[in-house]
């Protein structure tokens, strides 16, 4: 408990790692605890990030980390087991078994995807089993494209990857029965129509070569599209009272976010947001858009406290200067201040 930080930022990810590097820019201290398993750990690159496309996703955080620590911030490996709110902010538990107090905390745990029961779904999931056509489309141009249907958006998922390839099929699987007007909208786009459920995917020679329904037959494809439920990391954050919504789109639940304002503030006073924790669609480039938002408003909030306590200490003539003001309210800064 010797330790005492402005802020400890809980996930180094593309939000995490932006909200650090905004912070330690500030002349705060920031402590980033990071597990090390990124949810786009099997990606081969990051997309769509301008000035990093096509960089590898542990390039990009190397090179994030690196910014970090070269501005003071401080970056360790591991996990946050509990965090409890104190009179003066946070303490903050790690599995090493070390604790650390924080006056704010910025919480990008990201969330998990969780994927369709179908045998070989899991393995070859961010390769050549795919989800979203901006991260992964051009990748898979022009090749066989099968969308396994799971959820209301299935109609819209083809249409989107019928952008990319003219060979797509949609597997209905377990999405709702299509409508006339959908089913038209398939046929006039030259996508084909399965019925019936999804059983595996088939792969020859560590590459997918087909889908094979339940039924026994196998429809050759080089690439599958799934939906999976993107479930929030967020048992740190309820614990300290945040709560967690559902994510519904049509009316159906693919999800399940934190709710938290522009900022990544939550409900609850002291504790941030940002990344695909709050926000399950974020790509990589709005992750770290998030993280950086979130990290400046984290500095503000932080300079409105430190001026309340030099003020009232200018008020009662106690405090010669700043740096006893910084300990009333966050502890002796590693700045230099």
């Amino acid at each position: 408990m010797d330790e005492k930080y402005d802020v400890v930022v809980v996930g180094g990810g593309a939000a995490g790692l932006a909200g650090a590097l905004a912070l330690a820019r500030a002349r705060r201290s920031v402590l980033v605890v990071d597990a090390g398993d990124p949810r786009n750990a099997r990606a081969g690159h990051v997309h769509n990030y301008l000035g990093r496309e096509s960089t590898p996703p542990a390039e990009l955080v190397a090179i994030g980390r690196d910014e970090v620590t070269g501005y003071g911030g401080e970056i360790v490996t591991g996990t946050v087991t509990a965090a409890e709110r104190t009179a003066d902010g946070f303490e903050v538990t790690l599995d090493d078994g070390r604790s650390v107090r924080a006056r704010r905390l910025l919480v990008t745990t990201g969330l998990v995807d969780e994927l369709p029961d179908i045998d070989g779904v899991a393995e070859r999931f961010g390769r050549d089993v795919l989800h979203c056509p901006y991260c992964h489309g051009w990748e898979a141009r022009d090749q066989a494209i099968g969308v396994i249907g799971g959820n209301p958006m299935a109609v819209h998922a083809a249409l989107l990857w019928r952008q990319l390839s003219a060979d797509v099929t949609l597997f209905r699987h377990r999405a709702p029965e299509l409508t006339d007007e959908q089913r038209e909208e398939l046929a006039a786009r030259g996508i084909r129509v399965v019925e019936g459920e999804v059983a595996a995917v088939e792969v020859d020679d560590d590459r997918l070569t087909g889908v094979r329904m339940r039924s026994g037959e196998v429809v050759r494809r080089q690439v599958a599209v799934v939906a999976p439920r993107f479930t929030a990391r967020a048992g740190l954050l309820t614990a300290l009272g945040v709560e967690v919504s559902e994510q519904v789109v049509q009316g159906h639940v693919i999800g399940s976010y934190v709710a938290a304002d522009p900022t990544g503030a939550t409900a609850v006073p002291g504790v941030w947001v940002a990344g695909n924790v709050a926000n399950v669609t974020a790509q990589v480039i709005v992750s770290a858009s998030g993280g950086l938002t979130a990290g400046a408003a984290i500095n503000a909030d932080l300079v409105a406290e430190d001026t309340r306590a030099a003020v009232a200490a200018h008020r009662a003539g106690v405090f010669a200067d700043e740096s006893d003001v910084s300990e009333l309210v966050g502890g002796a800064r590693r700045h230099g201040i």
